[in-house]
């Protein structure tokens, strides 16, 4: 039994929602950053891509440190330089400056994202881990509900700065909490080499394992779809559909509280259901309500209510998909559980990363690019999953032959 284990499920999920925090806080200062730094947006938007690019290749990095030298240490580590990271950004007079600085504060924030995955799988039961998950995914839900509005107020009202001086009080409480709460939930092993040749190994074990595969990848796509939605909806539903601002708010709002729900429903199904049944029926609807979605914009026959349903819809499964298949990718690993979480964290963000830009380059003022993005998401997430099934199941009738 796990000691304060409602302080460690807040804190483990208050650490997963580091990396959303730091994105969508700062997105509405754009603007007023570019303005004080005398550059354009397009300048100030590529401290988000120095981001995604630490936030992926970081996961990698500490996954090997993590089966090293433990959980604790390296994820205090990294909160620090996320710390310090985040005031570096509150001094800046440079946009360069700023975009080395937010590498670092990805860095140092991704710790929290694949430390408290792997914290999960080894403080947890196997058969506890997807309701483990869906507690941190009401948690971490909360964060794009809140971190755009607050952001917005912030740089409207006290400057932009003053987002970077609260995500560096986020990181100071983080820091407190992991030292207060959290436990040392593998020990260091003195064995386990961090020379490449070692390090590709241990990956290479990882990949192999069909079971992880297949549920990192259905989650890379399930959420890959969840990015581009972010990155095309305020277009889609402001610009074509006419809302205000705040309308649109609250339409991501309510999007963001289906999801919530939903995760928190998972942990009822779970009682008379597997993860696995419920990521087959949740991968089936999001890929029905993909397809709808594609089918009515390029038909021009979709309304905004009817995009609107459809996007709760799916939104609403990703509450199911995610933590059921986050939970099932990391079940084969007691050991290795570091370099698999660190895995599924760097394909989920560079698969979404990739959404993401598809749906920016291929913008020809419709809401086609943001719906073919989702349906094809959908469409691969779910044959990967299917296929996958068929993998895992021959593998194990012949394990047992």
């Amino acid at each position: 039994m796990v000691r304060n284990q409602t302080a460690v499920i807040i804190t483990l999920g208050a650490l997963t929602a580091i990396g959303s925090l730091s994105i969508d806080m700062y997105l509405p200062g754009f603007p007023s950053i570019a303005d004080d730094l005398e550059t354009d947006v397009s300048h100030v938007a590529l401290s988000l891509t120095s981001f995604f690019v630490g936030i992926s290749a970081g996961q990698l990095f500490f996954g090997p440190i993590i089966e090293r030298f433990g959980r604790k240490i390296p994820l205090l580590a990294g909160l620090s330089l996320y710390l310090l990271a985040s005031f570096g950004c509150t001094l800046t007079n440079s946009v360069n400056a700023l975009i080395i600085l937010r590498f670092f504060q990805a860095l140092g924030g991704c710790s929290g994202m694949v430390i408290s995955r792997t914290m999960v799988r080894d403080l947890f039961p196997v058969s506890e881990t997807a309701k483990i998950f869906s507690l941190l995914m009401l948690i971490m839900g909360i964060a794009p509900i809140i971190a755009p509005t607050l952001g917005g107020f912030l740089a409207e009202n006290t400057g932009w700065r003053s987002i970077f001086i609260l995500l560096t009080a986020i990181g100071g409480m983080l820091l407190l909490a992991t030292a207060r709460f959290l436990p040392e939930s593998k020990a260091a092993d003195k064995t386990v080499a961090l020379y490449p040749a070692a390090v590709i190994n241990r990956f290479y074990v990882v990949l192999k394992q069909p079971m992880f595969l297949t549920y990192a990848i259905v989650s890379g796509f399930a959420s890959a779809g969840m990015f581009a939605y972010i990155s095309g909806s305020p277009f889609v539903f402001m610009k074509l559909f006419g809302l205000s601002e705040t309308e649109y708010g609250w339409l991501f709002g309510l999007n963001a509280t289906g999801l919530i729900a939903a995760s928190q429903l998972n942990r009822v199904f779970l009682k008379k259901r597997t993860s696995r049944d419920i990521v087959v029926v949740a991968a089936s609807l999001q890929v029905l309500s993909g397809i709808l979605l594609f089918a009515g914009t390029v038909t021009g026959l979709i309304t905004s209510i009817t995009t609107f349903v459809l996007i709760f819809i799916y939104l609403m499964m990703q509450g199911f998909v995610f933590p059921n298949s986050t939970a099932l990718s990391l079940e084969p690993f007691e050991q290795n559980a570091g370099i698999a979480s660190a895995l599924a964290g760097s394909m989920q963000m560079v698969i979404a990363a990739l959404a993401s830009a598809a749906v920016s380059y291929l913008h020809n003022g419709t809401a086609v690019p943001m719906a073919m993005v989702i349906a094809v998401c959908t469409a691969i997430s779910f044959i990967i999953l299917i296929t996958g099934r068929i993998v895992i199941s021959r593998k194990f009738i012949h394990s047992k032959a």
